[in-house]
């Protein structure tokens, strides 16, 4: 594979002020140096950017959609490629990369649906003296900033309804997984995008050069995937120039069992719910509250699939569970489990942190009571803590017991108790006996500290337009 390493601004790649190693965290060793931005490549890149954006607002939503599915395309045909990309830098296995790579795909194919559909409105005024017209422009120059943990997926996911709506872009991924993020630079420049129209930089002091760019009253958007302490301090930033913002942040979901569930399909569900990514996934269940009744048979089968997972480098045949990011990564994970069990927490799987080389912890399932400290954190890792209530109420209770509410899950075979259970749950997004529900065609995000917006379906486009009303004498 021919990795691009330059960082990309006007439609060409170009070297930067230094380089930054990207690692297998698998085994440590440096895949590639990339080039970092310093303050002039940071201000070259807004340049372009503004440039560009009234030429490319005024493209045809059509020539837009093309270029969005031809991307789509690219993807597809090259997913394999990619998915061995992803497995690399992040140290995710490939089947669960692979699964990104066509995932993160769809947001092309789904924007490119949505760039032709973008709903207006006229009517009559209650009035009667005038019509209300009411249309959507774009925003404007739009900066991106993308995580670690889907470095194919947040990238579409943000550029996909910014290249419909008619936005330029500014994109800064994560330090440790830009390699992704370049190949799809790469793929939308293949796929006929303007020179301008999407920029990236990896700058090499990030808090003082992105404020620089946030401060610019030529960006007028900002959509950031990542940790709410960090989605916090943009959002100060943003003030400054009362900047749009979109801001997916931290998660801490909850996984409610109740007592008539089907265990085999509440285990079958868990393991999806959390071990997708290696539970690095502000999605990831994180916190299981189990119906007394049924305790001991889910924790018992739970623990049993838990175990049974093979823990390899991502590549590896047959590897269920790869490496976390980076080493500082799995620290922080053992870190959590040890204090956990140290203020009474059980361990029923897992638990060990692994000598030798790699970023891997092993699939861990712990018994904790509710006030164990786990359960304030969100772990980013293969840990399960699970804790038994005794009603309905309490189990819903518990589940809202925190600052963040992006999704929660509900097994039960009662679908009226499932559905009064989701409009009790404090979150964005309920999944009801099932262990994955993200998609592009659905509005994803969350509400209290996980974030402000929503990413995907009809709503994601609109995160990049401006509403404009328009008062008509007929």
């Amino acid at each position: 594979m021919n990795l691009k390493t330059d960082l990309y601004i006007n439609g060409a790649w170009v070297k930067g002020n230094g380089t930054l190693p990207v690692y297998d965290p698998a085994t440590g060793s440096v895949i590639a140096e990339v080039q970092t931005a310093g303050e002039e490549e940071c201000a070259a890149a807004v340049d372009a950017a503004f440039a560009a954006q009234k030429s490319f607002a005024a493209t045809a939503p059509r020539v837009r959609a093309e270029i969005l599915r031809k991307a789509f395309e690219i993807m597809i045909a090259e997913a394999d490629d990619i998915a061995r990309l992803v497995s690399r830098e992040n140290g995710k296995v490939f089947s669960d990369a692979k699964g990104e790579v066509l995932y993160a795909a769809e947001f092309f194919r789904w924007f490119s649906e949505e760039a032709v559909r973008t709903p207006g409105d006229f009517r009559k005024s209650p009035s009667g003296d005038k019509r209300i017209l009411v249309t959507h422009q774009p925003i404007g120059v739009s900066l991106l900033i993308t995580p670690w943990n889907f470095p194919a997926a947040m990238a579409t996911r943000k550029i996909g309804p910014a290249v419909a709506a008619g936005c330029t872009m500014i994109l800064k991924p994560a330090g440790e997984t830009p390699l992704t993020a370049l190949y799809i630079v790469g793929i939308m420049e293949r796929a006929g995008l303007p020179k301008g129209v999407l920029n990236f930089i990896l700058p090499s002091k990030t808090g003082p050069m992105l404020s620089k760019v946030l401060h610019d009253p030529r960006v007028r958007n900002l959509s950031f995937t990542g940790s709410t302490e960090v989605g916090r301090v943009l959002i100060k930033e943003a003030a400054d120039t009362v900047l749009r913002t979109s801001m997916e942040l931290g998660g801490n979901a909850p996984f409610v069992v109740f007592d008539d569930a089907d265990i085999d399909a509440a285990v079958a569900g868990a393991m999806l719910a959390k071990m997708r990514n290696g539970g690095a996934a502000c999605t990831a269940a994180n916190r299981f509250f189990v119906a007394r009744k049924v305790a001991e048979e889910f924790t018992t089968k739970f623990a049993a699939a838990m175990s049974a997972l093979k823990m390899a480098p991502g590549l590896d045949d047959g590897a269920q569970l790869g490496a976390s990011v980076s080493m500082k990564e799995r620290n922080k994970i053992a870190e959590l489990v040890d204090a956990s069990v140290k203020s009474g927490g059980k361990l029923i799987t897992g638990g060990k942190t692994p000598e030798g080389d790699g970023a891997f912890y092993p699939a861990t399932v712990i018994s904790v009571d509710k006030n164990n400290e786990i359960l304030k954190n969100e772990v980013f890792g293969p840990v399960a803590p699970i804790v038994v209530f005794d009603t309905d109420e309490e189990g819903i209770a518990l589940a809202n017991d925190t600052d963040f509410g992006l999704i929660s899950y509900v097994f039960t075979e009662d679908l009226k108790r499932g559905i009064r259970a989701a409009e009790a749950l404090e979150a964005g997004m309920v999944a009801i006996n099932k262990g994955v529900i993200s998609d592009p065609a659905a509005p994803f995000g969350g509400v209290k500290q996980s974030g402000l917006g929503r990413e995907g379906g009809f709503a994601g486009i609109h995160e990049f337009l401006e509403t404009k009303y328009i008062g008509v004498e007929i």
